[in-house]
């Protein structure tokens, strides 16, 4: 199902899921929408980063930069909508369910983390790299984008496995 934007911040520009090469929304600016599965769910408007796909997952800091998940990161998580790669801006999903990035065996309703590679997830995280408030919600066998659900996601080096 398409993302559409609802709620109090229908001013904003662009489509859920369009990838811009100048902002055209303030960094940082959050819409409430639907997700990939139609309910509610909220994204924010934040650069791009080198390598990105639809499921990427990154991290941001307070002037909304992006950079792919990393072993160790800290600060606030979001999931790329769109081929927000570097010197463009998009929507990222922060709470709902969105397709996302995931590796080979990682287990349905399963809580994750970065594993492997910058930027994909897994159930198979090292110690610290726990996404919290992140949960696989499809089983997969091989690597592949599947949906997660995220509320208000972040990571902080310091969770156990």
């Amino acid at each position: 199902m398409a993302a559409i934007k609802s709620g109090g911040n229908l001013a904003s520009v662009g489509s859920l899921g369009d990838v811009d090469t100048a902002a055209r929304n303030a960094l940082g600016t959050r819409v409430q929408g639907t997700d990939s599965t139609g309910n509610g769910a909220e994204y924010i408007y934040l650069t791009g980063v080198a390598s990105t796909i639809v499921g990427s997952v990154v991290t941001f800091d307070e002037l909304s930069i992006t950079t792919l998940i990393a072993a160790n990161a800290k600060g606030p998580v979001a999931v790329a909508t769109g081929l927000t790669v570097a010197a463009t801006f998009g929507w990222y999903g922060i709470q709902g369910t969105f397709l996302t990035d995931v590796v080979a065996n990682s287990a349905d309703n399963s809580t994750i983390g970065r594993e492997t590679t910058d930027g994909k997830v897994g159930d198979g995280r090292a110690a610290g790299d726990q996404i919290a408030n992140a949960f696989q919600r499809a089983a997969t066998t091989s690597a592949a984008v599947v949906l997660v659900q995220y509320d208000h996601p972040y990571v902080d080096d310091f969770m156990g496995a």
